[in-house]
């Protein structure tokens, strides 16, 4: 069908410039006219002749046109390269549409659904996790937190704190995490009083930028998290081996429809969130 249109279209541009730029086309073209005058004078609509008067009208309209053409078709073989190079970059571009574009025609799309793994099709399914039980108040405390994580002791890391929804999706990356990649995640921070969201907002932007009710920590949306090893939080960004995990964690935190914070401009890799609508906008 495409293809069909576009090369009645092609035929009639090139009627166009036959009729403008050779005097067998003008003369043709004028005979086709007259032909036109003359049958308007014969023409009869539900058996009754027209009247002459309606007839006149027709041949002084037909006439005036087929001056109006002609003068056109003077016009045009004055500027005849004018009209050529339009013609080109009309009938170009869909011609080279329809030659190389023949195979980027989609197909029907599919309404298969395609399940990101098994553990994620458990969890729809309504399997529900529980959350670890808390890591001593000690391990927080130490000079590596402090240094990357300011005032962890404080932080609050209860789950019944975080969306529930929102809580089995991180547990859920959890899972994977120390099932398929072999790594031990542990929560810094879950939810965050407003307060507290206002005083680590002073401390600058090396620590966030966000103010009270501008981060989904407010919303038990967003947590912050390390792994485990040994016994010990690793936070630091310069360990390979971390570094490494952050970037499984970050694929499976999206996986299971979470945002990760290691695509920011301002890169905060142990940080998820949920962005469910109706908290911030």
């Amino acid at each position: 069908m495409v293809f069909g249109f576009v090369v009645l279209y092609f035929l009639l541009a090139c009627f166009v410039v036959w009729v403008a730029l050779f005097p067998e086309g003008r003369e043709l073209a004028d005979k086709l006219v007259q032909k036109f005058r003359n049958a308007g004078r014969h023409v009869t609509e539900g058996g009754a002749t027209l009247s002459i008067r309606t007839l006149s009208k027709a041949a002084l309209f037909s006439s005036k046109s087929g001056g109006a053409f002609r003068q056109g078709a003077n016009w045009i073989e004055r500027h005849w390269w004018s009209v050529i190079f339009g013609l080109l970059l009309v009938i170009l571009p869909p011609v080279g549409i329809l030659i190389f574009s023949s195979g980027l025609y989609l197909d029907g799309f599919s309404t298969d659904r395609v399940e990101i793994n098994s553990q994620v099709a458990e969890l729809l399914k309504g399997e529900q996790l529980v959350p670890p039980a808390p890591l001593p108040p000690d391990i927080f405390a130490s000079a590596e937190v402090a240094q990357v994580r300011p005032f962890m002791q404080s932080a609050s890391r209860n789950w019944q704190l975080l969306d529930q929804e929102f809580s089995q999706r991180v547990l859920l990356a959890f899972k994977i995490m120390r099932e398929k990649h072999g790594y031990e995640m542990a929560i810094l921070e879950g939810y965050r009083s407003p307060e507290r969201q206002d005083m680590l907002s002073q401390m600058g932007t090396q620590v966030t930028s966000a103010k009270a009710f501008q981060s989904y920590h407010q919303f038990g949306l967003a947590v912050d998290c390390a792994f485990l090893l040994n016994g010990k939080l690793v936070v630091s960004e310069k360990d390979p081996w971390a570094m490494k995990g952050y970037a499984l964690y970050g694929e499976v935190a999206e996986s299971v429809g979470l945002t990760w914070g290691g695509r920011w401009k301002m890169m905060d890799f142990g940080h998820i969130e949920w962005r469910k609508p109706g908290f911030i906008k």
